[in-house]
């Protein structure tokens, strides 16, 4: 009898053993894994904010064009109302000579 306690003593001391040294295997491996997809989010995070950047960068440009563009359709616009109202002045004079 006190064999076969000291048989099942040892069997259940192995078992315990083996078992702690897996759950701290697969407690590495997991932390592993966490880490490796820390570092990937990280990654994407700035791959994104580069290309917010990027962007915010051509939107400057494009609203910048389109500044430049609005100030020379102004600036068009009142050379042909000068230009219209000059011709009005010189049709009234030579209609009323």
């Amino acid at each position: 009898m006190k064999k076969t306690a000291l048989k099942v003593s040892t069997l259940l001391l192995v078992a315990v053993l083996a078992t702690g040294c897996a759950s701290t295997t697969e407690s590495d491996t997991l932390a592993s894994r966490a880490a490796a997809d820390a570092a990937a989010a990280v990654s994407a995070a700035e791959a994104a904010r580069a290309a917010a950047d990027r962007a915010a960068q051509a939107a400057a440009s494009a609203q910048s064009t389109a500044d430049q563009a609005l100030s020379a359709a102004t600036e068009a616009q009142s050379c042909c109302e000068a230009n219209r109202e000059s011709m009005e002045r010189m049709f009234q004079k030579s209609m009323s000579k």
